[in-house]
Formats: C-alpha cells, sequence, structure tokens
C-alpha cells in the first residue's frame, strides 16, 4: 500500500489512479452507480480511494482533483477523435498518438501535452470518455490484380483487339501504397512540428525585444532620477552658499559655515563625504 502524503501536497501518479480507479467502480456501479446522489457518491468515492492508495486527503480534494483531470481527460478524448478522424490510412498507432498530441496543444487551454496515459486506459471505456466517431466511415474498394478472360468469346474475337475502351492501369500493390502514405504522413508530421518551432522562435524573439525595451525604460528613468537628484542638491547647496548669517548666534554661525565648507569641498575635489572639521570646536567661528 502507498505510504501516506501530506494534505495539500503535489499529487502523485499513483494516487491520480487510484482516483479514477475509485471513480470508475463507484459511478459506474451497475446497482448504485445512476441512483446515488453526488454527496454520497463522493463520499464513498473518497472511502475506496484511501483504501486504495493508503493518502490522508480530504473528500473535498479529491473532488477537485477530479475536474482537474476530467477537463484534461475529456480533451485527449477529442483529440484522439480528432486524430482518428484525420489519420492517413496505414499509419500506426504512433502517428496517432503524434497527431492526438497536436490537437490537444492546439486547443491553446492548460497543458500542452497530453500525460495521464495510465488514467485514460481506466476510464477511455466508460460513456463519457468513450470515442464516438462523428466522421462517416471510409470505404476501400478492393480492386482485383488480374482481370479473368471471357470464355465466350473466341481467340480471334474483334472484341479482343479493337475495343474502343482502354485498359484501367494496373494498380500498384498495398505494400508500395502503404509506403507511399507512411512517407506523405512523414513529411506533414515534419512539415508541423517545424512550424511549431518556428513559432516558438518568434515568441522567444517578441519576449526578448520586450525585455530589452523594459531595460531601456528602467536605464532611462534611473537617469532621470539622477539629474532630478544633481538637481535638487544643486538648489539646496546653493540656498546653502546664499545663507545670511550676520543675524545668527556665533554657534549657528559656525553650522553654516560648516556646512559652506562641505559645499566648497564636493565642488573643488568632488568629495561627497562630510567634513571631518569640528565645527563646534572651531576656534573661527
Amino acid at each position: 500500500m502507498a505510504s501516506s502524503v501530506e494534505i495539500g501536497g503535489s499529487w502523485s501518479t499513483q494516487e491520480d489512479i487510484a482516483l479514477c480507479e475509485s471513480w470508475v467502480n463507484v459511478s459506474h456501479d451497475p446497482i448504485t452507480g445512476n441512483e446515488m446522489k453526488f454527496h454520497h457518491m463522493w463520499s464513498k468515492i473518497h472511502g475506496e480511494f484511501c483504501q486504495r492508495s493508503g493518502s490522508i486527503r480530504t473528500e473535498m480534494a479529491l473532488s477537485s482533483r477530479w475536474k482537474i483531470l476530467n477537463k484534461e481527460l475529456g480533451k485527449w478524448r477529442n483529440a484522439l477523435t480528432k486524430a482518428k478522424e484525420n489519420i492517413r490510412s496505414g499509419a500506426n498507432l504512433s502517428d496517432e498518438i503524434i497527431q492526438a498530441q497536436m490537437w490537444f496543444g492546439a486547443t491553446g487551454q492548460g497543458k500542452k501535452s497530453f500525460v495521464h496515459f495510465q488514467c485514460w486506459e481506466i476510464v477511455k471505456d466508460c460513456s463519457r470518455f468513450k470515442i464516438i466517431p462523428t466522421a462517416p466511415p471510409v470505404v476501400l474498394h478492393e480492386t482485383p490484380l488480374h482481370e479473368s478472360p471471357s470464355t465466350n468469346l473466341p481467340l480471334d474475337s474483334p472484341m479482343e483487339t479493337e475495343s474502343p475502351l482502354p485498359r484501367p492501369p494496373r494498380p500498384i500493390g498495398r505494400k508500395a501504397a502503404k509506403a507511399k502514405r507512411g512517407a506523405t504522413s512523414n513529411i506533414d508530421c515534419v512539415q508541423i512540428f517545424e512550424q511549431i518551432a518556428k513559432n516558438n522562435s518568434q515568441r522567444l524573439e517578441r519576449d526578448l525585444r520586450r525585455d530589452e525595451a523594459d531595460k531601456a525604460r528602467l536605464e532611462a528613468f534611473a537617469i532621470e532620477k539622477q539629474h532630478a537628484k544633481e538637481k535638487d542638491d544643486d538648489e539646496r547647496e546653493m540656498k546653502i552658499m546664499a545663507m545670511d548669517t550676520s543675524h545668527m548666534s556665533p554657534e549657528t554661525k559656525a553650522y553654516w559655515k560648516h556646512k559652506r565648507r562641505d559645499v566648497m569641498r564636493r565642488k573643488l575635489f568632488h568629495d561627497d563625504g562630510p567634513s571631518n572639521t569640528d565645527w563646534l570646536n572651531d576656534e573661527n567661528h
């Protein structure tokens, strides 16, 4: 039995499988499945799930997870239906899965590729997920490789040599036809993958241009902010240098003298540090 997991942790593949098996067994029970109320159904699913997986997840957690799986499995059913309707004759299961993955990712909703294959094998025969073809079936007409000659005509009958109707061309063999269709299918897959790669490259290029534009805006903002700071500093220093200290006390005069000294040092020596002069003990103030 699987070990318990913490409530709210990420779901493992084994838990998803246990949830799907529990949902199928309870909701498709031939005796009680159709008559069971929603709350009672999930209560029973929860009990069977805990017994199968050993998990301590809540009933609400199971219901929320099933909504996600139900959506993904439904998209995969639709993608497989599209693939089965558009697959070329002679293509194998691998080609069908590739086309289904393309249809799945082309919806633009949720994940780009389907990964819950084990869950699909559990639910694929349920009525909700059963694949029902919507396109008319394709009927291949068999053509005999050799025509039996007519026994009612003599060997020198003019019908044999002077018939105005041309003989139909002999059909190619089945292996050759299958190989031809397979080659065409492979070419189409390559073209689709090349288009996907091209789209991804264009998207990356757009993202790079956007990042460069954002960086340029931030640099321009930083420069503008620095210029504004320098302007404020200049205005503040001009006020310091123009300060009238004639009516001030000796201590206040010494303070402003110290401030002017700092301004002069920054202007002359580009020194932004504070003055080391102890203006309180300045004998010249």
